[in-house]
């Protein structure tokens, strides 16, 4: 077995128990999945492809790539990869770079702005066209950064859940890499020259948050090697009667 053949197999195993689980996929399922042109997407859409190959558990998915109008952006080398890949794929165009500018002064970060924008429209598409869950491609760092951010600036004990029923009860959102570390999907697209297309304006901000928050992963991790699988047991380990919050307390 090759090198990138055991780092596929390592991936699908995390995938594999995350969908386990929390019961990420069904039978039947029509999964809309976020792709960015990024590591993260190009690895989550090769592993479902694998598995819908693999698993007796039938399943169909769409990639869907949001065009926002970024000055400089061009989906142009995704849409080739997709289409000699045999993907099926949709391109969307909206215009929400325009959205952004107007709403947001040029100093300020425009990464959360994006985000909504393009959750609110991923949602919408899979409504309209009949898709019941929505996948994205964060994997266990971002996770870990996000309940770190929480915690020291929000004072809240949460992160990015693997399965999440959006407010309006009409879409679910799938995280099927929450256990892949990401040090194995840096090297995973590296090994499978992945077409790596960055989001353009957006990506050339730095969310200094996050940013912190993965310096201090990194520098921890180097003194506490397992501290990826300790912080990943912490988010799956919740003891409420052991924390302050008065919503959990007993009535009398």
């Amino acid at each position: 077995m090759t090198e990138t053949e055991q780092l596929e197999k390592r991936l699908l195993s995390h995938i594999g128990k995350a969908i386990a689980d929390f019961k990420l996929i069904s039978e039947g399922d029509r999964i809309l999945v976020g792709v960015s042109g990024g590591k993260d997407s190009h690895t989550l859409l090769y592993l479902l492809r694998k598995l819908q190959q693999r698993s007796p558990v039938k399943f169909d998915f769409l990639a869907l790539k949001l065009d926002g109008g970024q000055p400089g952006h061009s989906v142009a080398l995704l849409e080739e990869y997709l289409r000699a890949e045999g993907y099926a794929y949709h391109i969307l165009h909206e215009n929400t770079f325009e959205i952004i500018q107007q709403k947001l002064k040029e100093e300020q970060n425009k990464c959360f702005l994006c985000a909504r924008l393009r959750r609110g429209i991923f949602y919408r598409f899979a409504r309209e066209k009949g898709f019941n869950k929505i996948a994205l491609g964060h994997h266990l760092d971002d996770l870990i950064e996000t309940f770190l951010m929480n915690l020291f600036f929000e004072g809240a004990t949460a992160t990015m859940p693997a399965l999440l029923h959006s407010k309006d009860g009409h879409n679910v959102v799938i995280r099927p890499l929450c256990y892949v570390p990401e040090a194995l999907i840096v090297e995973f697209a590296r090994q499978k020259k992945f077409p790596i297309v960055s989001c353009g304006d957006c990506g050339e901000q730095n969310n200094h948050r996050r940013k912190w928050a993965k310096t201090l992963t990194d520098t921890l991790a180097r003194e506490i090697p397992t501290l990826r699988q300790s912080l990943l047991a912490a988010m799956g380990n919740i003891k409420p009667g052991h924390l302050l919050d008065k919503r959990l307390k007993p009535q009398p």
